[in-house]
């Protein structure tokens, strides 16, 4: 997975390529750190270009979630569309996470 990073005011964009698995956890965690670390009061994950998701993406995306209300940051996720989509409405993902 390839993941770009972008501060826009004070939101940070986290855009995801590729196959969101276990095998980004590293990746993944020291971006969404590091960003979170910056001034901002939002961290937008991009999803348009994840092909793929599997359970401990989810998980990571739950981490991510505790860490950043912690902080008093919110967190978006951006671009869902088929089968993430999908995965993240069984998951009920819709309720916890501000969805654009």
């Amino acid at each position: 997975m390839q993941i770009n990073t972008t501060i826009v005011h004070r939101r940070a964009i986290l855009s995801l390529q590729g196959r969101f698995d276990f095998s980004a956890n590293h990746l993944f965690k020291k971006c969404y750190e590091a960003l979170l670390l910056q001034p901002i009061a939002e961290l937008e994950v991009d999803l348009n270009a994840v092909q793929y998701l599997d359970s401990s993406a989810l998980g990571m995306l739950l981490l991510l979630k505790e860490r950043a209300d912690l902080m008093g940051k919110t967190i978006t996720l951006s671009n869902c569309r088929g089968d993430v989509k999908h995965v993240l409405e069984i998951a009920n993902f819709v309720k916890l996470f501000n969805m654009r």
